[in-house]
C-alpha cells in the first residue's frame, strides 16, 4: 500500500490512536518496575520505610498497576481491581523468595561481601526481582504488561528472562549478560547458572506456541558460562554440572558431569619461530 506524505500524518494518528488505546505506557510501566524494587529493598535508595510509609506506598503501587492494567481490561482474565487484590496478596511470597535468592548469591559467589551488596550491585539478582513481580502477572494472564517489565530488566542487564519461565528458590546468575530463559523453561531449586547461558527452544511451528518449547532444569544443577540447552523434552537431572559451551538437545540423568572435550596446548614461547602477536 503507497501512502502520500501528506496523507502519512492522518494515516500514523490513526494506526497509533489503535495501538496505544490497548497497552500500558511502557515508560510508565519502568517507573512502575524501580518504584516496586525500591520498595521491597529501599537499601537502593539508602532509606528506611516506617511501618505507616510501607502501607502508604504499598497502597500507591497497587493504584500505579491498575491505571497500567485499565487499557488491558477487554483482555483481562479478571477486573483490573480483582487482579490488583491477588497481585497484592502475592507480594510476601514474592519478597521471600527474593530475601532466598539474595541469600545464595552471598553463599556462593567468593566475591560478595554481604547480601546488601548483592541487593545493590549485582545484575544478576535485579533481572531475578523483576522477573518473579512480572512472573505473577503473567500466572494471572495479564498480557502485554509482564513482557514489558522482563524487557526492562534485560535492557538494563544483559539478562533475559521470560516472564512465563517456571523457576524454584535461591535461584543464582552469576555475572548474568547473555543469559537467555525462555518461556516454558523450568528450573527447579538452588540452581546456578553463569553468563552467556541459553536455556531456549528448537524450532517450533507458531501454532505449537503453547506447548512446552524449553528445557527443564532440576534442582541443584550448576549450568557454566555459554552453554546451551535445548528442547521441550530435555531434562538436566538433578545434581548435574554442565561445564562451558556445552550444546545440549538431549536429557541427562541426575549426578551427570557434561563438558565439552578440546585440547589446550602449553609451549614455551622461545621455542616458537614465528610468534603470534595480538593487538587489540
Amino acid at each position: 500500500m503507497n501512502i502520500s506524505i501528506d496523507k502519512f500524518p492522518e494515516y500514523l494518528h490513526n494506526i497509533n490512536q489503535s495501538y496505544c488505546n490497548e497497552v500500558p505506557a511502557a515508560v510508565e510501566t519502568k517507573q512502575f518496575v524501580d518504584d516496586m524494587v525500591n520498595f521491597l529493598f529501599p537499601i537502593r535508595l539508602k532509606r528506611e520505610l516506617e511501618q505507616d510509609e510501607i502501607e502508604q506506598k504499598m497502597q500507591d503501587l497497587i493504584k500505579v498497576l491498575e491505571k497500567l492494567l485499565s487499557p488491558l481490561e477487554k483482555r483481562l482474565a479478571d477486573t483490573a481491581e480483582q487482579i490488583c487484590k491477588r497481585y497484592l496478596e502475592k507480594l510476601p511470597g514474592i519478597y521471600k523468595m527474593l530475601l532466598d535468592d539474595a541469600d545464595a548469591f552471598a553463599r556462593f559467589d567468593p566475591a560478595s561481601d554481604s547480601v546488601e551488596e548483592v541487593i545493590l550491585c549485582y545484575p544478576g539478582f535485579f533481572s531475578i526481582a523483576i522477573y518473579r513481580l512480572a512472573h505473577e502477572l503473567y500466572l494471572m494472564e495479564v498480557p502485554v504488561l509482564p513482557r514489558i517489565m522482563a524487557e526492562y530488566a534485560h535492557s538494563l542487564t544483559g539478562v533475559d528472562i521470560h516472564p512465563g519461565a517456571r523457576i524454584g528458590s535461591s535461584f543464582f546468575i552469576d555475572h548474568g549478560t547473555g543469559t537467555v530463559i525462555g518461556e516454558t523453561t523450568s528450573i527447579g531449586n538452588n540452581v546456578k547458572i553463569y553468563q552467556g547461558v541459553t536455556l531456549g527452544a528448537l524450532f517450533v511451528e507458531k501454532k505449537l506456541a503453547r506447548k512446552k518449547r524449553h528445557p527443564t532444569i532440576e534442582d541443584n544443577v550448576i549450568i557454566y558460562a555459554r552453554s546451551t540447552i535445548l528442547g521441550g523434552d530435555t531434562v538436566i537431572g538433578h545434581d548435574t554440572i554442565v561445564g562451558g559451551n556445552v550444546w545440549l538437545t538431549e536429557s541427562v540423568p541426575p549426578y551427570s558431569v557434561v563438558y565439552q572435550a578440546h585440547q589446550t596446548n602449553v609451549k614455551d614461547s622461545k621455542d616458537i619461530k614465528d610468534q603470534i602477536n595480538w593487538i587489540i
